[in-house]
């Protein structure tokens, strides 16, 4: 589903980025609540609100995804899927890359080998285009900060989200308030057609959040974290076959690269998983089993009484 969003975003024009941006907070909010309500998960509310220090990770969640969705939004809907897919590809790359300098993480060999692949991926990439892509930049590291930020809050995704587009609601709504008065809103001025898709917009943003809690209960980690590339996979197809976006010489050679250093992760995942599986049976064989009890009591033997 997230692979195939940017079919959707150019659907909302004449709706600029803001407004687009406006309706998904303020409609995600709904679908999300009705999502809960149907669900009767409610009880975590109290328990958030007495705890201030997951209140504020929860509003720094709220910004950085607010700028995640504003800048992507806009570079679907102004010609660069492309460099938009880039940044989901090399989101990987940045969350490793802020572990090692937050969190103080030790990487393997092969991790700093990707990471430092995928750091000339970027300057390929900017070299041919003459800038640095701030596109693929900013949405890989407002990602990776916010993937970093949840994992702090610790809450479900649901949950999360309901707590985060709360926050947005307000601000989103006065400003769709305020956009009315200037007589520059769509939603009501270009038909009912146009204001129920940007209604949708709360069901294209929790509708795939929903999916992805119910696969990563049923489907093993190893395959949804290679199920992770698929978004960026379908976004970059489409920037090119459907969008018929430029993909000159040195775009080739940068994106190359960003493969190469996911390729170099992906192995060294399955490998260190593959060798965890294998120490911990050989752990489980040298288990020795536990002596059986008698049955008989102390100093009597079988047949005596």
């Amino acid at each position: 589903m997230w692979g195939l969003v940017p079919l959707f975003w150019p659907l909302l024009k004449p709706s600029g980025a803001i407004e687009i941006l406006a309706h998904r907070m303020v409609w995600s909010l709904v679908a999300v609540g009705a999502a809960l309500l149907v669900l009767r998960r409610w009880a975590w509310i109290g328990e958030l609100l007495r705890q201030p220090r997951r209140l504020a990770l929860i509003g720094l969640a709220a910004a950085v995804i607010t700028v995640n969705w504003g800048v992507y939004i806009w570079s679907v809907n102004s010609g660069h899927v492309v460099e938009a897919s880039l940044g989901y590809f090399i989101n990987p790359l940045v969350t490793i890359a802020m572990g090692v300098l937050l969190l103080k993480e030790r990487l393997r060999p092969v991790q700093w080998a990707a990471v430092g692949v995928g750091a000339a991926a970027v300057v390929v990439l900017a070299v041919g285009a003459g800038r640095p892509p701030w596109i693929s930049l900013t949405l890989a590291l407002t990602f990776a900060t916010y993937g970093l930020v949840k994992k702090k809050v610790n809450l479900g995704g649901l949950e999360s989200l309901a707590a985060e587009t709360a926050m947005q609601f307000l601000p989103a709504l006065g400003y769709l308030v305020w956009l009315g008065t200037q007589g520059e809103a769509t939603f009501a001025s270009h038909g009912a057609g146009h204001g129920a898709l940007l209604t949708a917009t709360g069901v294209v943003t929790a509708a795939p959040l929903v999916c992805f809690g119910a696969a990563a209960i049923r489907v093993p980690l190893s395959t949804l974290g290679l199920l992770q590339y698929l978004a960026p996979v379908f976004q970059f197809g489409l920037g090119i076959l459907y969008f018929h976006e430029a993909m000159p010489a040195e775009r080739w050679a940068g994106f190359s690269l960003v493969w190469l250093a996911l390729t170099l992760l992906t192995w060294d995942a399955l490998r260190t998983a593959r060798r965890g599986r294998v120490a911990l049976a050989a752990a489980g064989r040298r288990v020795e089993p536990l002596p059986t009890p008698s049955l008989n009591p102390p100093g009597v033997r079988v047949g005596e009484e």
